[in-house]
């Protein structure tokens, strides 16, 4: 059973950096689509961003040029650095694993940017 913990959130100010990670345990990570996705209270869970098993990434026009996601494949690990951020950015950040037809979430971790 595939287990994702993810860890990073916090508060910011507008235009800091923050860098969210999320270790996987449970299967061979390697060959799982990763990605983060972001949720307003109320509101749907967004895509982020996504980085596939072959390292090809995938972003929210919303997210271009100040986030980026990476993975370790050694560690089980995927990153997501986050820099300029802004107020707009505030929510609860998933990360999301996926492979075929399943699909695994983590249980999310709060970002707050605020002066």
């Amino acid at each position: 059973q595939v287990q994702l913990a993810e860890s990073g959130g916090g508060l910011v100010q507008p235009g800091g950096s923050l860098r969210l990670s999320c270790k996987q345990s449970g299967s061979t990570f390697s060959v799982y689509r990763m990605g983060w996705y972001r949720q307003d209270p109320g509101k749907q869970r967004d895509l982020v961003a996504t980085i596939s098993s072959d390292g090809t990434t995938n972003y929210a026009d919303s997210v271009k040029g100040r986030f980026t996601i990476s993975r370790d494949n050694i560690k089980n690990t995927v990153y997501l650095q986050m820099n300029s951020l802004k107020s707009e950015d505030t929510a609860v950040y998933y990360c999301n694993s996926a492979r075929g037809s399943r699909a695994y979430w983590g249980q999310g971790t709060q970002v707050t940017v605020s002066s």
